[in-house]
């Protein structure tokens, strides 16, 4: 299903992704030496209840998971990539942690992921690739538009990221979003221009390139949803949830100071 929003749609979906990127923005403020991944979860839990908000996660049960995910927040540490499910883990100093947040508020949703350092170790390695997401991300932003199709975004996402070194996997890529979490059309993280679904006003989009330092297989956890790297590499990923507007993209999931 591909929905397309009407304008009082879109100015709920404004509000849902300004609350999905203030408490990404709390939990990372709050995510220090010996945050306790559970504890995440709660905080997620508690600000998502009390904007009156739903998460996307809990009761979320795809062909590629193991029952409902039961957790209102993903957080992936290191080597986890997607689907992180929180555990009894204490992060630790030079962690690299990935938090991926979804939620609906007022029948509209909204999707976004940051990777950050916990403490104050500083990886090059780790610092390089959260940045290679980013100018992806921003690169597949500046591709959308109105008579732009997908291949155009995939491909601007993928030639950052190819140029920054990095494998690209596609089995996991950005989507559609609107009433529910995950819609078409497919983003994949590469693709060639003037392919795919051409966008349109009103269309929003969860772009959301993704790496692995050395490697593009993955493979699942015992608790049958966290993704890893094959290899035990870092990993980092980075998410918006864009709307598609008259004269380009909006990105809907900025936090409240940024807006102003």
């Amino acid at each position: 299903m591909i929905e397309i929003l009407n304008p009082t749609l879109l100015a709920r979906a404004r509000g849902t992704g300004s609350l999905v990127a203030d408490i990404l923005q709390t939990l990372k403020s709050r995510s220090t030496i010996g945050t306790n991944l559970l504890e995440i979860d709660q905080w997620a839990k508690a600000m998502i209840v009390e904007a009156g908000a739903l998460s996307c996660y809990v009761d979320y049960e795809p062909s590629f998971g193991r029952g409902p995910f039961g957790h209102y927040i993903c957080t992936a540490v290191n080597d986890a990539v997607l689907h992180g499910r929180p555990y009894d883990y204490r992060l630790g100093d030079g962690d690299l942690l990935t938090l991926d947040l979804a939620v609906s508020l007022e029948g509209v949703a909204a999707d976004a992921a940051i990777s950050f350092v916990v403490g104050d170790a500083r990886p090059p390695e780790s610092l390089a690739m959260i940045s290679a997401t980013q100018r992806a991300l921003a690169a597949g932003i500046a591709a959308a538009g109105p008579g732009a199709r997908i291949g155009d975004l995939s491909h601007a996402i993928g030639g950052v990221l190819r140029e920054a070194g990095y494998e690209i996997n596609t089995e996991f890529g950005g989507h559609g979003i609107g009433s529910t979490m995950h819609q078409d059309p497919h983003v994949p993280n590469t693709g060639r221009p003037g392919r795919g679904y051409p966008l349109r006003p009103g269309l929003l989009l969860a772009l959301e390139p993704w790496v692995m330092a050395d490697t593009a297989k993955l493979v699942t956890d015992a608790d049958g949803w966290t993704l890893r790297s094959a290899t035990g590499c870092r990993t980092a990923h980075s998410e918006h949830t864009i709307a598609i507007t008259d004269d380009g993209a909006d990105i809907l999931t900025l936090p409240t100071e940024a807006r102003h």
